[in-house]
């Protein structure tokens, strides 16, 4: 029994040495590749800083023209260049605006964006005689476009107008984009009811304890705003909505992007 014992206690210390090594195998590996994107990132904050500057010879020095790289780093760098250009004109205020009918109106566009990726641009026609009016837009209709429109007093105050409208348009289209991610990152979770405001989303999550079914509701009674106004569990088991985890994962889901509360509910193994 004692030989035994000792054999099995041998085999698990070589299993556990295997485990050890491959672990370590894999930070290694971890390693290199954060070296990689470290140096890639000074690359890029060099060429960045020579384009803001308009310099290339006093930054550039340090940075191998000759290698197969360069020219790479180079679009890298011209693109988040333009990416942080065009975040900042859209974070200011700033809007895109055309002449149309020879001066007598305007055509509006208003982009929206998520988390750094843009998404849908939307279109205003405004006829600037005899007074504002907008004539033609693709704005969806569940915005309240008229309303918004006389609460902001569009005449005098068209900018006020549209800062509101370009609140609730992103406030949509971060809506409609958890929804995506949320059905791109989650398999694991049934997305049992949605509408096309992206105001109520109804999420069947699946505890990994006996297999429970949580049905979690999110409702965004706020249309500007992309986080929701209540959140609930319903399941058989009563008990459970109640738990302490589950009242931290409610208030968590009415502070975080849903997909990313997901997220670390998977981690946390309180969802499959």
């Amino acid at each position: 029994m004692l030989e035994a014992q000792v054999r099995s206690r041998k085999t698990q210390q070589k299993s556990r040495v295997m485990e050890l090594k491959a672990k370590v195998e894999a930070l290694i590996s971890q390693r290199d590749q954060l070296k990689t994107q470290i140096q890639t990132h000074k690359n890029l904050y060099k060429l960045r800083l020579s384009m803001d500057k308009q310099a290339l010879h006093e930054t550039d020095e340090e940075i191998d023209k000759g290698s197969e790289n360069y020219q790479l780093l180079q679009l890298m760098a011209r693109y988040t260049q333009l990416k942080d250009l065009l975040y900042a004109h859209h974070m200011i205020g700033g809007y895109d605006v055309i002449k149309t009918r020879q001066g007598n109106g305007v055509c509006v566009s208003l982009a929206t964006s998520y988390e750094g990726v843009y998404l849908d641009t939307y279109n205003l026609e405004i006829s600037l005689k005899p007074k504002l009016k907008i004539t033609r837009h693709n704005i969806p209709p569940f915005i309240p476009l008229t309303d918004l429109a006389e609460q902001n007093n569009m005449q005098t105050d068209i900018r006020a107008f549209l800062d509101t409208l370009s609140q609730h348009l992103n406030a949509f289209a971060s809506r409609k984009q958890q929804l995506k991610l949320v059905k791109e990152l989650h398999k694991s979770v049934q997305v049992m009811e949605s509408n096309v405001l992206c105001s109520v989303l109804v999420l069947m999550l699946t505890v990994p304890k006996d297999k429970t079914a949580l049905l979690c509701t999110i409702e965004y009674a706020d249309p500007s705003r992309c986080l929701p106004t209540k959140v609930t569990f319903d399941s058989e088991e009563n008990e459970l909505p109640e738990s302490l985890e589950w009242k931290k994962n409610s208030s968590l889901l009415m502070d975080t992007p849903v997909h990313k509360v997901l997220t670390s509910m998977r981690n946390m193994r309180h969802i499959l």
